[in-house]
């Protein structure tokens, strides 16, 4: 198998896991089927078209090639089909979102390593496609998107995205330490969901009197 064929089937695998996300929390908030698809899509394309868009690669991959969005929109489909067989739908999104950051993570970053961006550059542009789904999704569905909650999250994919830099520019970018790396994101957004993890926030505390302001 080549490189291009691997990065394509993660890229596609990444698009069905993100577009069963996207769809499975739609469904609980109880859109119709076009609602359903739709949210999918979006949950499964925005992060890609992104990451073209930035590396200047036009038309975008999930406009040139069909498989990107009747992969999302088949998926999205069959999900609200069988929603009424899918038990705790809540614990299927966060497994299902984390498979589609791991795997976004690990090809947007080797995307924009390919195309030559160095590699502080390909962390960021590897972060922000693998979230970029979770994103729409939310902000689609009316929820806070969860990259601006404490929850690790973007978090998680900068890691993974500086692990797949590091492989690069050492040359031990093989499809077995690729995967680890994107089952390193996948463990690490499991983990700090099961153990609470969190990433700092500002407190506002009670002012004091005769104060101004509130204190940070």
């Amino acid at each position: 198998m080549t490189t291009s064929t691997a990065l394509l089937l993660a890229d596609l695998t990444g698009v069905a896991v993100f577009a069963a996300s996207g769809a499975s929390a739609a469904v609980v908030k109880r859109l119709d089927l076009f609602g359903v698809v739709f949210v999918g899509v979006v949950a499964a394309l925005g992060g890609g078209i992104f990451r073209d868009l930035v590396i200047d690669e036009v038309p975008p991959l999930a406009f040139a090639d069909w498989r990107y969005a009747v992969t999302a929109a088949v998926v999205a489909a069959v999900v609200f089909r069988l929603h009424p067989q899918l038990a705790r739908l809540r614990t299927a999104v966060l497994v299902l979102d984390a498979a589609g950051l791991a795997l976004f993570t690990v090809t947007g970053t080797l995307k924009a390593l390919d195309a030559h961006v160095p590699a502080v550059g390909a962390c960021m542009i590897g972060m922000l496609t693998a979230i970029g789904g979770g994103l729409g999704r939310d902000l689609l569905t009316g929820e806070i998107p969860v990259v601006l909650r404490r929850e690790i999250y973007a978090v998680a994919a900068l890691a993974g995205s500086i692990v797949v830099a590091l492989l690069s520019t050492y040359g031990q970018a093989t499809a077995t330490t690729l995967t680890g790396a994107a089952v390193f994101v996948f463990g690490l957004r499991l983990i700090s969901l099961r153990r609470r993890w969190s990433a700092p926030v500002a407190t506002l505390r009670p002012p004091r009197t005769g104060a101004r302001g509130p204190e940070w």
